[in-house]
């Protein structure tokens, strides 16, 4: 039982990069997200990873990102996916392309949560036309089981310039969904492009 305990924790830390490191996000201020064009303002106790998921995106969490995240697509362009790929042969992810439509973007979005988090329970709950960041674009609200824990989510976005932007909010439903979706969909509200 102890060399078991050894071996798990050995596994975890192996798991973590060394450099990813959590960041105090500063509140009421603008901060530039996925290191583009996309800016919000943070509501107070949000957290920065320092490890970007890809090359225009970004994650935040309040209280782990396994209890709940808001991440940050910024801009991402015709053919590339929403998160990076393990196995492009075996499990490919969608790529987005500038066709799409706010119904599309969601499709996309089950596809590669299903993929990257393992779960085949995952259903869009509503789908609907939405204004963000000064454009017209969508909104849809989402949960799925993933690790034996039910999450909760909602995302909004904008194809703007031939690229997507999009922040999702997801969360455990028990609690930590409703303890910050008022923070979240402030934050959602306050993104600019540019």
């Amino acid at each position: 039982m102890k060399l078991k305990l050894i071996i798990a924790a050995a596994a975890l830390l192996a798991s973590t990069p060394v450099f990813a490191k959590w960041s105090l996000v500063q509140d009421s201020t603008p901060v530039v997200v996925g290191g583009g064009k996309l800016k919000v303002i943070a509501a107070r106790g949000w957290n920065r990873w320092s490890k970007q998921p890809t090359k225009q995106s970004e994650l935040w969490s309040y209280d782990g990102p396994a209890l709940n995240q808001i991440q940050f697509f910024d801009g991402l362009a015709e053919g590339q996916p929403m998160a990076k790929e393990r196995n492009k042969k075996r499990e490919p992810l969608p790529k987005f392309t500038q066709a799409m439509k706010g119904t599309d973007v969601a499709e996309a979005f089950e596809q590669t949560v299903r993929v990257t988090q393992g779960t085949p329970d995952f259903a869009i709950d509503r789908i609907e036309p939405a204004r963000f960041a000064g454009a017209q674009g969508f909104r849809f609200l989402y949960h799925y089981t993933a690790n034996e824990l039910v999450r909760k989510g909602e995302a909004r976005g904008a194809i703007v310039g031939g690229k997507l932007y999009m922040i999702t909010y997801t969360a455990a439903a028990l609690h930590y969904f409703d303890a910050h979706l008022a923070q979240a969909q402030a934050i959602m509200d306050s993104a600019k492009i540019g």
